[in-house]
């Protein structure tokens, strides 16, 4: 499966899978580059807004916790990353991984990282698809004498 990533993609791949399934790809790379910090990691909040129904006027939801940081890799790419929650070391590879494939490792974090990670997401889904499919009820009304 060589599915190609764009940018939003894989960051919102990362930004979205559980920090578990993060962590344990990326031990799977097997690579530790040198990288400086332009912005360590940090927590913070975030402003969620909405609409009703997906198309009336915005509203102010709610704060969500966020931890966001950005790096420079020895070769110059630099790498951000934006996670909800409070997990600096997600934040961390996800910065990671966004900088390594802006370069040539780009097939490599993709093939180890990113596709597994996006077969795992989509199989979560489908069991939740799956287990809310198990419930649902139909309903159906027998046509009564007056409805002649």
């Amino acid at each position: 499966m060589s599915t190609e990533f764009s940018r939003r993609a894989w960051m919102s791949l990362l930004a979205k899978a559980p920090a578990e399934a993060v962590a344990r790809l990326w031990a799977t790379l097997d690579v530790a580059p040198e990288f400086q910090w332009l912005r360590p990691p940090e927590i913070g909040a975030a402003m969620v807004r909405g609409r009703q129904g997906g198309n009336g006027a915005p509203f102010n939801l709610g704060e969500m916790t966020v931890t966001r940081c950005a790096l420079q890799l020895a070769g110059g790419a630099v790498g951000h990353g934006y996670v909800q929650g409070r997990d600096k070391d997600k934040a961390r590879i996800a910065a990671l991984v966004d900088a390594l494939m802006q370069g040539d490792m780009a097939g490599q974090v993709r093939d180890v990282v990113l596709e597994p990670l996006a077969r795992e997401m989509q199989a979560a889904k489908a069991a939740r698809a799956a287990k809310a499919a198990a419930t649902k009820v139909d309903f159906f009304t027998m046509v009564r004498g007056e409805d002649r």
